[in-house]
């Protein structure tokens, strides 16, 4: 491997930042508790070319320069680990890395509520986190994985795009998979996923209708799903599955998923006091009346339901925000 020249990493490192942007003609920025702030001179395009060729393997670096765009991991020699896009940005070329914690979080560093796991732990059905990039919608799902790997004897596959946070197998064997490296498209890596025993499947994003087809199917037949889609809030995630099917089969749909959804967890990632980010979400669990509402196409009522439903466990963004404030975790009224 060339020798590692671009001091970002480190920096990423020593500043805590979320994520790191590199783009040619362009001053370095890192995302620091969700503000962009840039951190050095412009860089010209053959430093950020320098800097991608250090980490691109041959192969990966042929895709990216005919296809404009390349999603990898990158691991330092320390073992820290960045999701990095690697794309071309007015014919130059540009970098936006994540970095990922050495460790997975814990379900207490999430903060995620009790009935969320309780609801997992059924191990079977649909269970979908959403919300935009950046959202922090996998450092959930991660969380679900080691709470899972701490207690449990199962088995855990995941499909991802690419590999984020890793796992050493403890109670639970984990076999983590990979776009492009161990399976070609999220569709035909889960066509044979019921050949491999799974208790738990984690699908790192449901983008297309083969793939929500084939993870509704797989929730029916007794198994945990765990997913993420890239919607607002719990009512648009319902009626972006939905709307994904063609007409003629969009009853069908509305009827699986009155069976096979346990629970949709919308998160935005807010401003902490005393810095750092922490999730406002919202939680819709599957009841009856939310098994109506989904099968008579009545998705405008579900607002209503989350209002109306805190006592099992379910919150809108609003309420959950007031909580925040009250507990003192975010400014606002006590």
């Amino acid at each position: 491997m060339p020798e590692i020249t671009n001091p970002y990493w480190a920096m990423a490192l020593k500043e805590n930042a979320s994520d790191i942007h590199l783009v040619s003609e362009n001053v370095p920025m890192l995302r620091l508790d969700g503000v962009m702030t840039p951190v050095g001179e412009i860089l010209s395009a053959q430093t950020v070319e320098q800097y991608i060729r250090e980490f691109l393997n041959e192969q990966e670096y042929e895709t990216f320069k005919k296809v404009g765009d390349i999603d990898c991991a990158y691991a330092l020699p320390d073992g820290t680990r960045f999701r990095v896009n690697v794309h071309l940005a007015m014919g130059k070329p540009a970098l936006a890395a994540r970095l990922i914690p050495p460790v997975p979080p814990t379900i207490e560093e999430v903060q995620l509520p009790t009935v969320v796991m309780d609801i997992c732990r059924s191990r079977d059905g649909l269970v979908l986190f959403t919300g935009p990039t950046g959202s922090g919608k996998s450092t959930s799902l991660a969380a679900i994985i080691n709470q899972f790997n701490e207690e449990a004897p199962l088995n855990i596959i995941t499909l991802e795009d690419p590999i984020e946070f890793t796992f050493k197998s403890k109670n639970s064997l984990i076999r983590q998979r990979e776009l492009g490296t161990d399976f070609q498209s999220f569709p035909e890596g889960m066509k044979h996923l019921l050949r491999q025993d799974p208790d738990v499947v984690m699908v790192g994003e449901m983008r297309d209708l083969d793939t929500i087809a084939l993870a509704l199917s797989l929730a029916e037949t007794g198994h945990l799903v765990l997913a993420t889609l890239h919607t607002p809030n719990t009512m648009q995630t319902v009626d972006r599955i939905i709307d994904v099917f063609p007409a003629h089969q969009q009853s069908q749909v509305r009827y699986q998923l009155s069976l096979s959804l346990r629970a949709v967890i919308a998160q935005r990632l807010v401003p902490k006091i005393g810095g750092g980010l922490i999730a406002n979400r919202e939680i819709l669990i599957k009841n009856p009346a939310v098994a109506n509402i989904i099968r008579e196409q009545r998705l405008a009522e579900l607002p209503s339901v989350l209002q109306t439903s805190a006592e099992e466990g379910m919150i809108s963004f609003e309420k959950d925000l007031k909580r925040l404030q009250t507990a003192g975790l975010v400014e606002g009224e006590k």
